[in-house]
């Protein structure tokens, strides 16, 4: 076992191990500040995952990025048997690990999931931070400006360009009241809706029916809201109460 003598100790902090230091200093803050650049449109909208959380993925990810670039600086540039690293194996465990993270924040209840948006913009977070760690910076940076802008102003532009929103609805009919399919699409048509096929789940307890399912806008000029929706609803025949909210994902 090699013995440290003041001599080895003072190679760490050698003019070239110095350098080498700075630059990895450079690199995480540079990280450091895109991830926060790209986490505030999240903290803004009051998500969970917010500037500390993209700031640190961005950061970690240049880290372990821009280390597998020095090999030879390793351990204070002392010999101890490391191979060559091979940064595309840091990277794909990087994303692999990044993954566990961003499916930790996709949450689904009935028809409505939500997170997706935060998971994909972690993971672009986590690229942001590769691309630092590995000296692309102009391209970092358009990336992280990119994301902010596509999490910032696409929403606006779906809202604009024609589309077939949904609203996912619980109807629970009264006990010993057996609702018709065919008069439920026809009804829902009438004000403007079609029911997707594939969406309908149905369960009985104790006489008592429960449908799930998903009502899609057909695009027609005159489509119920939401709010006329749940008037209409609360008044009609055999249903005893019901839910109903916008389908997101």
């Amino acid at each position: 076992m090699e013995i440290l003598t003041l001599k080895s100790l003072g190679s760490y902090w050698s003019a070239a191990e110095v350098g080498v230091n700075i630059i990895v200093f450079l690199n995480l803050l540079g990280a450091l500040l895109l991830g926060l650049l790209v986490g505030y449109e999240r903290s803004y909208h009051g998500r969970a995952a917010g500037m500390r959380t993209y700031g640190l993925v961005c950061m970690a990810s240049a880290a372990l990025t821009v280390i597998a670039g020095y090999p030879e600086f390793w351990y204070g540039g002392h010999p101890t048997g490391v191979v060559n690293s091979d940064p595309t194996r840091i990277i794909q465990g990087i994303l692999t690990g990044i993954g566990f993270l961003g499916a930790g924040v996709i949450m689904k209840e009935g028809f409505n999931i939500s997170g997706l948006t935060t998971a994909a913009s972690i993971w672009a977070s986590s690229a942001i931070g590769v691309m630092v760690g590995v000296g692309f910076y102009a391209t970092a940076m358009l990336l992280a400006g990119l994301s902010a802008a596509c999490m910032m102003w696409i929403s606006k532009l779906e809202g604009w360009l024609p589309s077939h929103p949904a609203i996912s609805i619980t109807m629970r009919f009264k006990k010993g009241f057996v609702p018709r399919e065919d008069v439920l699409r026809r009804i829902a048509v009438e004000r403007g809706y079609e029911i997707a096929g594939g969406s309908f789940s149905i369960s009985y307890q104790n006489q008592q029916a429960e449908w799930h399912f998903v009502a899609v806008v057909l695009g027609k000029e005159r489509t119920a809201s939401i709010t006329e929706l749940a008037d209409e609803m609360g008044k009609f025949d055999g249903v005893e109460n019901f839910d109903i909210a916008h389908a997101r994902n």
